[in-house]
């Protein structure tokens, strides 16, 4: 779980602590159900799936790059620890 400090107007304070108390939850509650019911609401617009998408193709093709620096970097199986032969005597 993450911590969120935000800050808000004292008029908004006012209403959320009366609508929270009408509704019989904390502050914390009131403003965590106000944040899921926003965070829904924005996620159902079509631009904002349109924009969902486009990031994730981003993310899919920044990960390939890195896939592939890191190959061209270590090769296809990870660098080993070089060995040390005991002298004969």
């Amino acid at each position: 779980m993450k911590t969120l400090a935000i800050r808000l107007d004292d008029d908004l304070h006012a209403r959320l602590t009366i609508v929270a108390k009408l509704a019989e939850v904390s502050l914390t509650d009131a403003i965590r159900q106000a944040i899921e019911s926003h965070v829904q609401t924005m996620s159902a617009q079509p631009d904002i799936q349109a924009k969902a998408d486009t990031l994730r193709q981003d993310i899919e093709r920044e990960a390939r790059e890195q896939q592939g620096a890191i190959s061209q970097l270590f090769g296809t199986t990870p660098p080993t620890k070089p060995t040390t032969r005991k002298q004969q005597t």
